[in-house]
Parts: C-alpha cells; structure tokens; sequence
C-alpha cells in the first residue's frame, strides 16, 4: 500500500481544513448544517478518527483506511481507493473502516453507492453527520452520541473514544472562542 507523501497534497488540506480565522472549515460546517449538528462535533470526529499530524497542526486525512484495525494513509483518493478494494476482497466489510470520519464499510455500505465513495470527503462528511445525528436522537448527548459512533455497543472502548472526542471537542471550542471576535 501506498505511502503518505506531504508533498503536492496542499490544495485537498486546503479545501478541507482551510482557514484558521474560518473553525471549523467550510466542508464540515456545510456538511453539519445539512445534518443539523453542531459543526464542532462533526470537526472533532474527523480528528478524532482521521487525524494526522502536519507541519505541527493536527488535520483530518480524508484518505484514510483502517483495514482489520491497523490505519494506513494515503496520498490521494486514486491509491487509497485501491487500497479499500483490495481490502475489502482480503477480508470482511465490518473491519474496513474509510475517510475523514472512518465509516464502516460492513455496517454502512448502502450509505454509498460504491465503496470508494466513501472517500469522496463531501459524502463521507455528509453520511458521518447523518450517523452523528441518529446517535444523538438516541442519547440526547453529544459526547454519548460519539461514543456510539465509534461503537454501537457501547463498552471499554466507547468510553475510551468518549474520552478522546471530548478533549478534540474542548479544544477546539477553545480555538473557535479564540478566532471569534467578542
């Protein structure tokens, strides 16, 4: 599988996660509007599940898989799609994880119209919303709405994740205060 390589991949980082006065970016306030979520939440999911470290600022990768629980990055949406075609014939749907928000490709499938969709960032931000606010009708809470994104069933590993959402959250909440005049 392809390597990441930071060179030539600016104007994706641009588009996504582009200006520091304007938190959280276009894409995700428009995909959080459409899904009538909070866009903080929707910004601190992809961090959360998708993050990388660049030139010091942490960023969601929008070509991004987890395959069997070990995550690869891509340069671009070309070699990461075949990556989750190659995953996906390897072994089952439920361990392959795609995009910004890691959808479950075993679990959420029909949300796409073919598995590499799921590395379109739009749509992949568009169905993580979707799935964001069908945990929040249930729970009534955010950070509990999260923890169900990451895992349904809640557990170790629900709080662990809860834990991990709601610091990107606080700190982002922190920057957004930051940015916004009074």
């Amino acid at each position: 599988m392809a390597a990441l390589r930071l060179s030539g991949l600016i104007l994706m980082l641009v588009m996504l996660a582009a200006h520091a006065d304007e938190l959280p970016p276009p894409a995700y306030q428009l995909a959080a509007h459409g899904a009538d979520i909070p866009s903080a939440v929707l910004f601190a999911i992809a961090l959360q599940e998708s993050g990388i470290r660049i030139h010091g600022r942490l960023l969601p990768w929008p070509w991004t898989l987890n395959i069997a629980g070990t995550p690869y990055r891509f340069a671009n949406r070309q070699a990461a799609c075949h990556a989750l075609i190659q995953a996906l014939a390897q072994h089952n749907a439920t361990r392959v994880d795609a995009g910004l928000g890691q959808t479950n490709l075993g679990y959420h499938r029909e949300r796409f119209s073919s598995p590499c969709e799921a590395l379109d960032p739009y749509r992949n931000l568009a169905v993580t919303a979707a799935l964001l606010r069908e945990h929040h009708a249930a729970t009534g809470d955010w950070v509990l709405a999260a923890g169900r994104y990451h895992r349904p069933a809640g557990g170790a590993p629900a709080a662990r994740y809860r834990t991990g959402f709601s610091r990107q959250l606080e700190r982002l909440q922190v920057s957004f205060k930051q940015v916004t005049p009074p």
